[in-house]
């Protein structure tokens, strides 16, 4: 399989792209760190990736999406990509970005269009050859307003409408579209958080994303007691949500 992945610095992209290497894939990686992408190609060249492609992108910058995306497909030889997972992020300074539009906005662009950007450029090619996988990392942060992170968690609800509006869309082009919910996930963009019970590492969501995947799932909750937590959440009166400080 040619597999084309978008943020894949990401601990979450890297074991997902780990768990595809050991299949014997072939991988384009995306990202905006090249010491680090380099250091991934060595690593999944070892665990057993047929090939390994990488490409250096700033997601904000937007008018080099179709560039990235053209790279990949060089990649592959002009050959079907058979999946492409999205899956950068950044998790902002909630106090900080309610205050500052020019952070929220930025946080909004990172989390929320630069994604949509990127599947715009992503659709035409994926029509073209008729079939393939779109997958994107959002989270259950998009499902309901909480005080701790709003604006993160409106940027990927912003993603998740979308890709629910895009999935009926291609499906008549034979493309599948898989949101991916992961909950708390221990990685370096939560470092500052103090961990529990409901914490989760990155390769236990890799595992759910890959089975995700070849099941073409189209909302999965990983790992999957988040569904009915935030089912839960969901439900809670906003006359007694707004008091909540979950």
């Amino acid at each position: 399989m040619n597999i084309l992945i978008i943020g894949a610095n990401s601990a979450i992209a890297n074991a997902v792209a780990r768990r595809y290497a050991a299949r014997h894939c072939s991988l384009f990686l995306v990202a905006r760190n090249e010491k680090r992408l380099q250091t991934q190609r060595q690593d999944l060249e070892v665990r057993g990736a047929k090939r390994v492609g990488i490409h250096v992108l700033n997601v904000l910058e937007h008018d080099k999406h179709a560039e990235a995306i053209k790279a990949g497909h060089a990649f592959f030889d002009g050959a079907d990509i058979d999946i492409a997972l999205i899956s950068h992020g950044s998790l902002p300074d909630q106090d900080a970005a309610e205050t500052d539009f020019e952070l929220a906005k930025r946080e909004i662009d990172v989390n929320g269009l630069s994604v949509i950007s990127l599947l715009s450029h992503l659709i035409p090619p994926f029509k073209a050859q008729g079939r393939g996988i779109l997958a994107v990392v959002t989270s259950v942060a998009g499902d309901r307003g909480r005080q701790p992170n709003f604006i993160y968690g409106a940027a990927k609800s912003l993603v998740s409408t979308y890709l629910q509006g895009l999935r009926g869309k291609l499906l008549p082009h034979g493309i599948h579209v898989v949101d991916i919910r992961p909950g708390l996930v221990d990685s370096p963009m939560t470092a500052q958080f103090e961990k529990g019970a409901l914490w989760s590492t990155p390769e236990l969501v890799a595992a759910n994303i890959e089975k995700a995947i070849d099941g073409k799932r189209h909302t999965v909750y990983v790992p999957g007691y988040w569904r009915i937590i935030m089912a839960i959440v969901c439900s809670i009166p906003e006359v007694v949500f707004k008091r909540l400080k979950l």
